[in-house]
């Protein structure tokens, strides 16, 4: 949970050219927000907000991109406007898309969540080979043999590693480049020194929030988008739960991904969403008291209230963050390939439609220039992978499948238990 939380700010910071102590800042609030969501999704709010079950809530890596965005056209400012902006949508719309979960199939979330970790690889390149070109160190062999230090750390771990050990290989990876960084002298520690024990981080630290049109929509269209990862993964925790997840009940737990958006866009931190790794953990663990997951956020709360261990953290090498993020980020694309085999293809156009939206969403990816010559407006919303991505599948499966992929509508995934039985009732 730690790792997942860190990682984000980390990226951000480095593709945003912010200095360490303000991605320290940017990490000490995506703990506290991650903590206080996760604490709200065990415990619940009356009947408002969580959806009561044991699952960690986390910065969500789709929207990174839009951010990486916003940041070099607007500025700081409006990224957190955007995502405040969001979150507000995100809390009106929680219920009427509970609803409508069929509009976001596996065909539509698989192409997503695939086209997020492809284009986040790139970000992770670029961390470890350097973002300036002219550097001395650019693409250094020394950067790049740190870089493929931690990758094999990450894999040993996976490999060898048994029960709870074998979940933590990202991190070791962590430490363990971190370590071996010393002698190159990568490691900047100096702000660890100066920081604070104990703090919070300012409300909007970056100024007063900015609204602009284009980026608030590209974030709200990023919030729909978790919306849809939130709900394949909740689904999956209430099966291994046993617990009967009405449309009320995901609602409560979209919402509280929407009230990241707002803590978020105050306290300088990310949307969250629930973590595709809460399936796993279940699954591995067998720990289903929804209790455990509200102590662990109460974990993550104190976490980002230590403002010395967050610019630790920032201290971080870029060659070793970059390493782990790549791993992470493929790890992001290999979940979405995973969920496009729950696609029927036989007898269907949703191969083409997942052609054709992957191809839309990575275009702008590979030739940043695409949209140079249209309106400001159009290169953030269609410039953004994780946006065009969603848009065209979207669009394309309404066009195709009237809003529903075959296959995952009958076997009934995508859709809360109530909607289920009425979609089964004579009525």
């Amino acid at each position: 949970m730690y790792t997942g939380c860190v990682t984000v700010p980390l990226v951000f910071g480095a593709a945003a050219g912010l200095d360490a102590a303000t991605v320290a800042v940017l990490i000490n609030a995506d703990l506290l927000v991650a903590g206080v969501v996760t604490v709200i999704q065990g415990a619940g709010v009356g009947r408002i907000l969580g959806v009561r079950m044991p699952v960690m809530a986390g910065a969500a890596f789709t929207a990174v991109t839009p951010m990486i965005l916003i940041a070099g056209e607007y500025g700081l400012q409006a990224v957190y406007g955007s995502m405040l902006g969001a979150g507000v949508f995100g809390l009106l719309v929680a219920y009427p898309f509970a609803k409508a979960v069929r509009l976001f199939p596996p065909l539509v979330s698989g192409v997503v969540i695939t086209v997020v970790g492809l284009a986040l690889i790139g970000v992770g390149v670029n961390l470890v080979v350097g973002n300036d070109p002219k550097a001395a160190d650019h693409a250094a062999p020394s950067r790049l043999a740190l870089a493929a230090f931690v990758v094999i750390v990450i894999l040993l771990v996976a490999r060898f590693g048994r029960g709870f050990l074998a979940q933590t290989g990202v991190l070791l990876g962590l430490l363990a480049g971190t370590a071996v960084a010393v002698p190159f002298g990568l490691i900047d520690f100096s702000g660890a020194r100066t920081a604070d024990w104990i703090g919070v981080s300012a409300p909007f630290h970056f100024g007063a929030p900015q609204f602009p049109a284009v980026a608030v929509l590209s974030m709200c269209v990023v919030m729909l988008v978790l919306f849809a990862e939130s709900t394949a993964d909740l689904l999956a925790v209430a099966e291994l739960t046993g617990k009967r997840l009405t449309t009320a009940d995901m609602a409560r737990g979209l919402a509280a991904d929407g009230l990241s958006g707002v803590l978020g866009g105050v306290m300088n931190a990310f949307l969250d969403t629930v973590f595709a790794q809460n399936v796993g953990l279940v699954t591995m663990t067998k720990v289903r008291s929804h209790h455990v997951a509200t102590i662990a956020g109460g974990m993550l709360v104190v976490l980002g209230l230590i403002p010395k261990l967050g610019a630790l953290v920032a201290g971080l090498p870029q060659p070793v963050v970059g390493a782990a993020g790549l791993v992470m980020f493929a790890t992001v694309a290999a979940v979405g390939i995973g969920t496009l085999r729950k696609v029927d293809f036989d007898g269907t156009h949703n191969l083409l439609i997942v052609a054709v939206s992957i191809g839309a969403g990575m275009a702008p990816e590979v030739a940043p220039d695409l949209y140079s010559r249209f309106p400001e407006g159009v290169g953030i919303v269609l410039g953004s992978p994780v946006t065009s991505a969603t848009l065209v599948a979207f669009g394309l499966n309404l066009a195709f499948n009237g809003g529903s992929s075959r296959r995952a509508e009958a076997r009934g995934q995508g859709v809360p238990e109530d909607a289920r039985s009425a979609a089964r009732s004579p009525a």
